[in-house]
């Protein structure tokens, strides 16, 4: 972790931003989180452990770290930005439509179809992101849980 918030202090003051005890906290609880995380979330996290952070210094550091291309803004169609490391391996998102929960998963044939596609169009993609809405398991109708034993 301390190489990557140093690698990270290293970008910032290359853009002329500055270095702060409270920026490194709010960096320290996002990656430490390691899901799809709110603004509110975080604040909430980084509160537990200095609660003069405010909302507006929490909003500022995920915006920058996504400008640096550290972190990624998602939108699931639910009014809330939610926030993930840009640092792991691309995955695609299963989004339940009734409690919001979000399953991640990789599957190698949706990804060499993608490039499949995309070459067929002579098409060079620089990044994609596949969600697919639905039901949960817990959240189905009763007729959708009988068709899926």
């Amino acid at each position: 972790m301390e190489a990557l918030l140093e690698r990270i202090d290293a970008k910032i003051a290359a853009i002329g931003g500055k270095r702060s005890k409270s920026r490194k906290q709010v960096m320290e609880a996002f990656f430490q989180a390691g899901t799809h995380v709110t603004v509110e979330e975080l604040t909430h996290a980084v509160r537990k452990r200095n609660r003069s952070v405010g909302y507006a210094t929490v909003y500022r550091t995920v915006k920058l770290l996504a400008r640096l291309d550290y972190v990624k803004e998602l939108d699931f169609g639910d009014g809330l930005k939610r926030y993930e490391s840009n640092l792991g391996a691309h995955h695609d998102h299963l989004v339940c439509q009734e409690c919001g929960t979000v399953f991640e998963f990789k599957e190698p044939r949706i990804e060499t179809l993608q490039e499949q596609v995309a070459k067929k169009h002579g098409f060079r993609p620089t990044m994609h992101r596949l969600d697919i809405y639905g039901y949960c398991r817990r959240c189905a109708p009763a007729d959708q849980k009988r068709n899926d034993r």
